[in-house]
């Protein structure tokens, strides 16, 4: 059974830092495009960081460029998204994904097969 896990969400301060994890399960994150993935109160789900499978590519939203940066370790099944500098504009529930097998880097819904169940992070002024 594939399970997809993030942790490390939490309350943090207008430009703060949080390390969000991704752990898989069930699944071998070497052959799999991975991303990040948020979702604010009353918006659609929107597309934040991706990464190939050797992590030699990466891809990130405008809005989060220069500040989040996403990486892996494929010996560990585990993907990282760092986010400095936050902002309130940040605040949402951060999922991650794995893209299809052998698939693009997610940063589309439609590349994502697997989710996780999210993690929220709180950003306060």
């Amino acid at each position: 059974q594939v399970q997809v896990a993030e942790s490390g969400g939490g309350l943090v301060q207008a430009g703060g830092s949080l390390r969000l994890s991704c752990a898989a399960s069930g699944l071998t994150t070497s052959r799999r495009a991975m991303g990040w993935f948020r979702q604010a109160p009353g918006k659609e789900r929107e597309f934040v960081a991706g990464i190939s499978r050797s992590g030699s590519s990466t891809a990130y939203a405008d809005s989060v460029k220069d500040r989040f940066t996403i990486s892996r370790d494929n010996a560990k099944n585990t993907v990282y998204l760092q986010m400095n500098s936050l902002e309130r504009e940040d605040t949402a529930v951060y999922y991650c994904a794995a893209s299809f097998g052998y698939g693009p880097t997610p940063t589309t819904l439609d590349r994502v097969e697997h989710w996780g169940q999210g993690t929220q992070v709180t950003v306060s002024a």
